[in-house]
């Protein structure tokens, strides 16, 4: 049998665990740890904008009706953003409240108050309770409000049956709502 060449491992300084490396050894995982903790990426989606805000409340909102001392309540309401500023706008209809018959509608545009915590402000007015329109339907899609409205011919129509029927859209086009129409005869 032939000696080896090699040296004799006991004789060799790296192959004997002292403290002295395991306490550098811990200090440079240590160090590793904590320099992967600082570098982290930040939350996903984090851009440094605020989060949308909800739609506002339709409830809470002063809406210009005169309903001779009468409550006033929202029948439809839709929401979505109509300006395309990434928050959403609520669209309500409202009429007074009537014993009897049908109360006109208004048809408005609600935004966020000014405020947290402030109600929500009327800011357009797509349809006045003075032009003698019920809403049918309410709906906003694709940035744009729809509505099915319904009306009279003449004064000489009773308010029991309108005998007009509109399918009507509005979209927010340099700084204003433009409204386009289709009217058909009601359904029976």
């Amino acid at each position: 049998m032939q000696p080896s060449a090699a040296p004799d491992l006991a004789d060799l300084a790296h192959t004997h665990a002292r403290p002295a490396h395991w306490l550098a050894t811990a200090t440079a995982t240590a160090a590793v740890v904590a320099l992967a903790g600082l570098l982290q990426p930040g939350p996903a989606g984090a851009t440094g904008t605020p989060p949308p805000r909800p739609a506002p409340e339709a409830s809470g909102a002063d809406y210009p009706l005169e309903c001779g001392g009468a409550p006033s309540t929202v029948s439809k309401r839709a929401a979505g953003d109509l300006d395309g500023d990434g928050n959403p706008e609520t669209v309500a209809a409202v009429h007074c409240e009537a014993g009897s018959g049908t109360p006109p509608s208004g048809v408005y545009v609600l935004t966020g108050g000014t405020e947290d915590g402030a109600p929500a402000r009327v800011v357009a007015t797509l349809v006045a309770p003075e032009q003698h329109r019920n809403v049918t339907e309410l709906a906003v899609r694709d940035g744009a409000v729809r509505a099915t409205l319904l009306g009279y011919s003449s004064p000489d129509v009773p308010s029991c049956c309108p005998d007009e029927k509109e399918q009507v859209s509005w979209r927010w086009h340099d700084g204003a709502f433009v409204r386009s129409s289709q009217s058909e005869a009601p359904s029976a």
